[in-house]
């Protein structure tokens, strides 16, 4: 396997173990690093062109809101702000389109033949950012459904909220859209000639007896976790731990995010012993990720798909 320093490429840069981050911009690191080196990438990337600008996070921090919805508390809770998708204008989608386009092709250019990618996304904008995904020259090789309820839509209209209180603009999310994508293996190459070349082409399974499945029930993220790494898109490390361990069929390799933020994906794959590289370009999510990664991997992580309850959670 590669070695740890020669995914430094000169760029402010912490390890963990046999895990790194790096303080860069991963365009210009996935330019950089040599080609076919990456085994899996699972990352959760920024959907609002804008919402990480600093006038918008500002916006954020001062809850005056911008591109970032700011929920009303509900019993009692102040709920994370959301990016407002809908928000967006016909340019920025197609800034968004090519940006996809053009971060797919470095993607592919990363990645070892048959390394899969697993990307989050939302129901407003997944059929957009999967297909740039595929002209940029990954496979796409279907969907993981994460079923979580969250607070995003369900809203009444604005401004009108009286007027039309049984109507509601955009129907209650319930689930998450995950796109898992692939590198095309070499022409004529079967999957266990891939597995045995590359150490990759297939998903790990959960157990012996059991495949991976794309459904899985999910848990919003904890407070505890949210207290360590104060981050809007933080995904639970119960979801996170179960995505870092498929993306290698055979448990070997690099993982990488290179939308790292405050290093979930990496303390996922630090709970595991898996190597992981984040690459973050914003400073303080950065900083945040070197004291976050190994308290978030620490935790102890019961089996919610056991736990969770659909009454309870669902309010089915």
């Amino acid at each position: 396997m590669i070695a740890l320093q020669q995914f430094f490429l000169d760029h402010q840069h912490h390890s963990f173990g046999n895990s790194l981050i790096v303080h860069a911009d991963c365009f210009e690191w996935m330019g950089g690093i040599a080609k076919n080196c990456i085994h899996a990438i699972v990352t959760d990337p920024p959907y609002g062109v804008k919402e990480y600008n600093v006038d918008q996070i500002e916006k954020r921090a001062n809850s005056n809101g911008g591109i970032w919805r700011i929920p009303p508390s509900f019993d009692g809770s102040n709920r994370a702000p959301l990016p407002r998708f809908t928000a967006l204008n016909q340019k920025e989608r197609d800034i968004l389109y090519r940006f996809f386009v053009e971060w797919s092709k470095l993607a592919v250019r990363v990645l070892v033949p048959g390394g899969h990618l697993f990307i989050a996304s939302n129901a407003f904008l997944s059929q957009l950012v999967f297909t740039a995904l595929v002209e940029g020259g990954l496979e796409f090789r279907g969907e993981l459904i994460r079923l979580v309820r969250t607070f995003r839509g369900g809203d009444r209209p604005k401004n009108a909220e009286e007027a039309f209180p049984e109507v509601c603009s955009m129907p209650r999310s319930c689930y998450e859209p995950w796109g898992i994508f692939r590198k095309p293996m070499p022409q004529g190459m079967k999957l266990s000639d891939c597995l045995r070349e590359y150490g990759t082409g297939g998903l790990r399974r959960i157990s012996i007896d059991q495949p991976f499945n794309d459904v899985i029930f999910s848990e919003r993220t904890p407070r505890r976790e949210r207290d360590i790494a104060d981050h809007p898109s933080l995904k639970p490390q119960s979801f996170l731990r179960q995505i870092v361990r498929a993306s290698l069929p055979l448990d070997q390799g690099w993982v990488l995010d290179p939308f790292m933020g405050s290093g979930s994906t990496v303390a996922a794959a630090q709970a595991q012993n898996i190597a992981c590289i984040g690459v973050e370009r914003f400073a303080d999510y950065f900083e945040l990720a070197k004291d976050a990664i190994p308290r978030l991997a620490h935790l102890s992580i019961e089996d919610r798909m056991s736990q969770l309850s659909l009454l309870d959670d669902w309010e089915i």
